[in-house]
């Protein structure tokens, strides 16, 4: 049976990634889970690198996984625990489980075992190895290797109590006498998992629900240990937008692939926390609403779909409501998880000046940085084909006509919206006919901020400048048609 936790347990939640590659989005979003659910209630989050296939775990893999949590702002308690290291402590138990007589030693080779899975094949029969060595009298016992297997029931059930999946049942007779110890001596990952668990006072277990099967078979490690069993908690996986399960043909898989594509860090978490559970109709919510609202009864039994469009709408909520410092900040670890160049001082200063008009409506950091191209490129302004058509004879007359007056304004909004219109007015035009032509000439390009937070941004000099580029040297005021109004 599960642990019996009271209100007084603290709760400690892992994450035991296997360091074989990057950190895959559904581990992400696992990581995520557990890290919610201790945080939410002043428990601990604890990391636990299991690398025990030595084969293919590296520490490439492992320092990737670190940069993925820490990326997604994931904190653990304490230092990452290797699996590894911990072997001599796993076999520890298996012998414990000997002593105690819930294992026995089993001296089947491979080729024995392969000789009864065939033969019961043959007989139609359950191809689950029994070994002969169960209940052997140790006088029997050869000199020759073993292993050391769980002795587990054979008879009833094994019933998962999963806050998740309900009540999930295993016959025992479908269960096999797991090995525990290899002949070499080396854990199995399965006693490993188990052994961690306990030592490491884990009270949940949140994790896919490709473990559910392990799950049966861990409890009964449990129960031969007499150790408490965690709560379970099993979610779905993760399926691409067309239901079926991810891969790489749905594009980004890796959490350091979502970095470089500009996606921060406070939208991904939002959507990674939405997708498979749900806290009403609510969908934008802080870190803060995520620690204090989530909980294992709001996760859906059904696969979640990845949704890009959904990410990119959080995305660009959290980024409108971000701090402007925070921003920078992440946009500049953006620009090298991307391996783009770094800001030089001139643009980080002008970008902290225009933060503010640069976050809204720009879902991801290369938007951002698009919006941001008049405070990042330097004069001349090279207009694009479609900015540099606003940039007619007419128009670069406005212009040499705006630049004096603009040399004794007020350097406020207010003001220089009422010279903008004073000049427009005189020429008959709206204040809207005269913004193309200020976006090319101070940006090159035809969507930007308003032209007023541009010119509030860069400063007086640098507008006047820009301004003069565009309208030339040969640039004639044109005359002020009869009668019209603006």
């Amino acid at each position: 049976m599960p642990a019996d936790l009271s209100v007084d347990t603290p709760v400690v939640t892992r994450f035991a990634p296997s360091p074989t590659g990057y950190l895959h989005i559904g581990g992400g979003r696992t990581a995520l889970f557990n890290w919610l659910y201790a945080r939410g209630r002043g428990g601990k989050f604890l990391l636990r690198i299991e690398d025990t296939d030595r084969a293919r775990s590296t520490p490439e893999a492992t320092a990737a996984i670190l940069r993925g949590l820490e990326w997604l702002g994931l904190d653990w308690d304490g230092e990452p625990v290797s699996q590894f290291e911990r072997a001599d402590r796993h076999a520890e138990v298996a012998r414990d489980m000997l002593a105690r007589g819930a294992a026995y030693k089993c001296f089947s080779t491979q080729e024995e075992i392969e000789a009864f899975r065939e033969a019961a094949r043959a007989e139609g029969r359950s191809t689950l190895f029994q070994s002969p060595w169960r209940d052997a009298d140790p006088a029997t016992f050869p000199d020759a290797p073993y292993v050391i297997r769980l002795k587990a029931p054979r008879t009833g059930e094994t019933v998962i109590a999963d806050e998740v999946q309900g009540d999930v049942t295993f016959r025992n007779d479908q269960l096999d006498d797991m090995v525990c110890l290899r002949s070499d001596g080396t854990p199995t990952y399965m006693l490993a998992v188990v052994v961690d668990d306990h030592d490491m006072g884990v009270t949940h277990v949140i994790r896919g629900d490709d473990h559910l099967t392990n799950a049966a078979r861990q409890t009964q490690v449990y129960q031969a240990m007499e150790w408490d069993v965690p709560v379970f908690a099993h979610i779905p996986l993760i399926h691409g937008p067309d239901g079926k399960k991810l891969s790489k043909r749905h594009g980004a898989l890796g959490v350091e692939e979502y970095q470089a594509m500009g996606y921060p860090s406070a939208g991904m978490r939002n959507y990674l926390a939405r997708l498979g559970w749900s806290h009403g109709d609510d969908e934008f919510f802080t870190d803060a609403q995520a620690k204090a609202w989530f909980d294992l009864k709001g996760i859906g039994r059904a696969p979640a779909r990845l949704d890009f469009k959904k990410l990119e709408n959080l995305c660009g909520q959290h980024i409108a409501a971000g701090e402007d410092a925070a921003l920078l900040h992440e946009l500049e670890a953006y620009l090298a998880a991307a391996g783009k160049p770094a800001l030089t001082q001139g643009q980080r200063e002008g970008l902290a000046r225009g933060m503010y008009c640069l976050k809204e409506r720009a879902k991801t950091f290369p938007e951002l940085l698009e919006k941001a191209h008049f405070v990042l490129t330097d004069r001349p302004i090279d207009a694009d084909p479609k900015a540099a058509k606003a940039l007619d004879t007419v128009s670069r007359g406005i212009l040499s006509e705006l630049t004096p007056q603009l040399q004794s304004a007020s350097w406020t909004r207010d003001a220089l919206e009422a010279v903008v219109a004073g000049v427009a007015e005189t020429h008959g035009l709206g204040l809207g006919k005269l913004a193309g032509p200020l976006r090319a000439a101070l940006a090159g390009r035809t969507v930007t901020p308003s032209v007023f937070d541009m010119m509030l941004v860069i400063g007086r000099d640098e507008t006047i400048a820009r301004l003069d580029d565009a309208a030339g040297p040969n640039a004639e005021a044109p005359e002020a048609q009869p009668g019209a109004r603006a």
